[in-house]
């Protein structure tokens, strides 16, 4: 009988693992099959930003409700729910015929996408001892290291031995596979007692993120005049503000204000968000970099993203290491200043430079990435005490979330303004739109390092929420 708990319990680890894959994988093997896709469509491979943003954006508003859902009808319910939605909004996805169609498909993927990780990730929680939580994440860790490693790669690679269309059907038989397998391996019964949930809170938090992010995105792609992402940034501003009113009021809000009397957490959100307004856009921007500016093949632009991955598993095993030396704010404020200064050093590039030049530059910022990404994880959640773990654990997913939204957004819309600036018919001027991209969400990143000032020397790293921190994490 405990050899077979013991496999049941090895199963249930490659499932949530493989959930956690299929999320990570979808994020970024779309970014070199943008071209191809907008080609398909009809569209300008520089306005598909859209696809990204509403993969993101949909996980980012599910991402508050998981916990309550799973608690509510049961963690293998929600969990098979989540793998059905994903696989639907695949098909959905490779069916469209019309850049909208795509993007409601990627609404309805990004919704399943949001409770894998989530719900995976707390049942992992309530079914091994808090001795081998730690062990347990790691191992659900790596295969959401792995999935940005093979993505842009494996989606060049469909693109040109298939189409783009293979990029969301390869989701179907694993999909398939984790439905039988959630319904043999998945405990999780609904929960006795469930608080009522915050619908009101929700709405006003889903509605100001929507808000935001669309006000974003409509100056690149939905063809919003000025007035409009005005109002629906105020109406987006006033909904966040509503919701921090209504939280300090009720007693039991989806995120407790009081979080925030927690020093690293409040600092370590707020850097979270602004850092990732600028890094997260570079999976999007540098494979049309390469593809419409230097004329690099689908599959060749997808291998030149390898440098950054490679180098950002290698950074993994230092992260710690200089933490305890140097101490959180040291890092982050030096680390957030190179991250920019290597998203800026893009706005050099041009295609008379050898291939060595772009994978070193490349190289170079999946490393300092890396290392921000772990630092700025461990740094939010190393404080919370055991009964607002959860609570701050979903608030920063959430905002990582929303942040490489925007992020992907606020990009698209400066890059349209340099294009419409530059006029951008030739090439070389379509470069001269990238390279001025690439400089302005550099300063973004540079700016947000002073955040990170405002935390105290004296913080050093710990490994209690490392492992945990890097399967909070996508990117």
């Amino acid at each position: 009988m405990p050899r077979d708990r013991d496999t049941s319990l090895k199963v249930l680890l490659w499932l949530v693992a493989i959930g956690f894959f299929m999320q990570t994988l979808d994020a970024t093997i779309v970014n070199t099959a943008l071209p191809a896709m907008a080609r398909s469509l009809g569209e300008s491979p520089l306005r598909m930003q859209s696809v990204v943003v509403a993969y993101s954006l949909a996980m980012a508003m599910l991402i508050p409700a998981s916990g309550w859902l799973a608690d509510r009808f049961g963690a293998r319910r929600v969990y098979l729910a989540a793998i059905t939605l994903f696989v639907v909004g695949s098909v959905c996805c490779a069916l469209a015929q019309q850049l909208g169609q795509l993007v409601a498909a990627r609404v309805v993927q990004g919704l399943g996408g949001a409770l894998l990780l989530p719900v995976g990730r707390l049942v992992v929680l309530r079914t091994f001892p808090r001795e081998q939580f730690l062990q347990a994440m790691s191992f659900v860790a790596i295969p959401g290291l792995i999935g940005p490693l093979i993505g842009p790669t494996l989606g060049g690679w469909l693109v040109e031995a298939a189409s783009w269309h293979w990029i969301f059907l390869i989701n179907v038989p694993v999909g398939l596979a984790g439905c039988v397998a959630t319904l043999r391996y998945m405990p999780g019964q609904p929960a006795a007692q469930v608080a009522r949930f915050d619908l009101a809170g929700y709405l006003m938090l889903a509605f100001g993120m929507v808000a935001l992010s669309l006000a974003l995105d409509g100056l690149a792609s939905l063809g919003l005049r000025q007035a409009s992402v005005l109002v629906l940034m105020i109406f987006g501003l006033a909904a966040l503000a509503a919701y921090w009113l209504h939280a300090a009021r009720r007693p039991d809000p989806l995120f407790s204000p009081h979080l925030f009397s927690v020093p690293t957490l409040r600092i370590g959100l707020l850097g979270n968000l602004f850092s990732r307004l600028g890094s997260s856009c570079m999976p999007f921007l540098v494979p049309l970099l390469l593809q419409v500016t230097m004329g690099y093949s689908p599959l060749h632009a997808g291998l030149m993203m390898l440098p950054v991955a490679v180098a950002g598993m290698s950074m993994k095993r230092f992260t710690t290491p200089l933490i305890t030396r140097f101490g959180y704010r040291r890092v982050l404020v030096t680390n957030t200043l190179l991250v920019g200064l290597t998203m800026a050093s893009f706005a050099l590039a041009a295609p008379s430079q050898p291939l060595w030049v772009h994978g070193l530059q490349l190289a170079a910022f999946g490393a300092v990435n890396s290392l921000q990404f772990t630092a700025m994880n461990t740094v939010t959640l190393k404080d919370l005490e055991h009964d607002t773990a959860s609570s701050g654990n979903s608030l920063l997913s959430m905002v990582q979330m929303l942040a490489m939204g925007m992020g992907v957004a606020a990009a698209g819309g400066v890059l349209a303004a340099f294009t419409d600036f530059y006029q951008a018919a030739p090439a070389h001027q379509t470069l001269l739109a990238f390279q001025a991209t690439f400089a302005c969400m550099g300063l973004i990143t540079v700016a947000s390092a002073a955040i990170f000032w405002q935390l105290s020397p004296e913080d050093r790293a710990g490994v209690r929420v490392a492992a945990a921190a890097d399967a909070t994490d996508a990117g």
